[in-house]
């Protein structure tokens, strides 16, 4: 066949969003994923302003999604029992919201199709049969036993990508910095229809979260730093194993004030765990021909673990980069100012703060500062959900007019919810 402009490996967020992105900008564009459609990724299903924006900008069309679901509300629990209300803006449109991943990333895959790229499904990369150093193409061979030439590469591949590996590239045995676990649950309580964050003391500065899905339905789980052990009070650090992450999961729906959350529950299919990346700028973002996006490039938020927001906008950083022409090194070079503009500063920030939040009593005291009104408990709602770059005060370059009051994502859709009271803490 005859070369393509951009071969993406993966079809999650980072290389549909590529892979639409690319096609718009007249690139011919295959996207090739090892699973099948549908496949369940491990996540938290929680979706923030900065990807709740991107995929309104793709067209994806949440009223198709049925598991999907605005929350205009999040409740947090501190360490020692404070709940706060966290507030978004109200009748501006979506701020945040829930959806199953694997509805999701279907849906995503379905906008690459609609976009025109050669979307092939179960199909992996298997290798380069050369570096392209010498040629204005690289050819790379598949699983299926197809050999394809391409101008561009875009590693898409997640955490143990298969392409930074074949390039001999990034740490060894790289395993992420964060631990997860995610489950389903049927529950009764508040969980149905709230957002809940709750730092506990012994996963500090992790937390565990409950995200409602709009049936009844709920995905409940935490994440804790590799490098935290349980106990902050006592500043312990060290390695969490399989064993301890196993013990925390099975006594969390246990826990008196999540038990009284979640109300009468049943679980609602397996439990998953799975490793978060989140050192970027420490990763290459480029090499050679291949530009390097999402999980691949470690490029999950240090403080809370997110990452399909950034996913989604640096695949379309590295289609925009490479549309806008040039030599391989060019494009490189374009792709890693983008993404370090726009994403590097904000990672130290959250880096510097999780450091902070790994003390119980500096947790409990910022968390009572973001309590001393609605407009603090306003304001951190829309960090959180990163409605604006995290860093942002420090970075003047990047304020702009309407920054404070900007609309969310898809605000002529927008369903208000009313929000419902929490019971005293337990």
């Amino acid at each position: 066949m005859s070369p393509v402009d951009v071969l993406i490996v993966g079809a999650g967020p980072t290389g549909t969003s590529a892979s639409v992105w690319a096609q718009r900008a007249g690139l011919k564009t295959m996207l090739v994923d090892r699973a099948a459609r549908g496949r369940d990724k491990c996540c938290g299903d929680g979706l923030t302003t900065l990807a709740l924006r991107e995929l309104s900008e793709l067209g994806l069309e949440p009223e198709h999604l049925d598991s999907w679901m605005q929350a205009d509300t999040a409740w947090v629990r501190s360490p020692r029992g404070r709940i706060i209300r966290l507030p978004l803006p109200d009748g501006r449109g979506q701020f945040a919201a829930v959806c199953r991943r694997a509805q999701l990333d279907a849906a995503l895959v379905d906008r690459a199709v609609a976009s025109g790229a050669d979307v092939r499904l179960g199909v992996s990369f298997d290798g380069f049969a050369d570096d392209g150093r010498r040629a204005s193409t690289v050819s790379v061979c598949l699983s299926d036993g197809s050999r394809i030439a391409t101008r561009f590469v875009v590693a898409a591949d997640g955490v143990y990508s298969a392409v930074r590996k074949a390039l001999g590239i990034g740490p060894p045995r790289y395993r992420g910095d964060w631990h997860a676990f995610r489950g389903y649950l049927r529950a009764s309580g508040q969980a149905a229809t709230d957002m809940w964050v709750w730092f506990e003391p012994d996963m500090l500065p992790g937390y565990a979260w409950s995200f409602p899905l709009g049936d009844g339905r709920i995905n409940i789980g935490f994440g804790v730093p590799r490098d935290a052990v349980g106990g902050s009070s006592s500043n312990s650090t060290g390695t969490l194993d399989g064993g301890q992450i196993a013990s925390v999961w099975s006594g969390l729906t246990e826990r008196a004030h999540i038990a009284e959350v979640l109300g009468s529950h049943e679980p609602d299919g397996p439990t998953r765990a799975w490793p978060i990346p989140a050192r970027l700028g420490e990763l290459p973002l480029a090499h050679g021909r291949v530009l390097i996006c999402g999980d691949a490039a470690a490029a999950a938020d240090p403080l809370t673990g997110e990452g399909i927001g950034q996913a989604l906008q640096m695949g379309r950083m590295a289609a925009t980069a490479i549309a806008n022409g040039g030599p391989p090194h060019s494009v490189a070079a374009r792709y890693e100012r983008a993404v370090r503009a726009e994403f590097v500063l904000d990672h130290r920030l959250a880096r510097g703060l999780s450091r902070i939040l790994a003390h119980e009593r500096l947790t409990e005291t910022a968390l009572r500062l973001v309590d001393a009104s609605g407009w603090t408990r306003r304001q951190f709602a829309r960090w959180m959900f990163e409605d604006y770059p995290r860093a942002a005060v420090t970075t003047p370059r990047r304020w702009h007019r309407g920054m404070v009051d900007a609309q969310g994502a898809y605000a002529s859709t927008v369903q208000p919810v009313a929000p419902t009271a929490p019971s005293s803490p337990s």
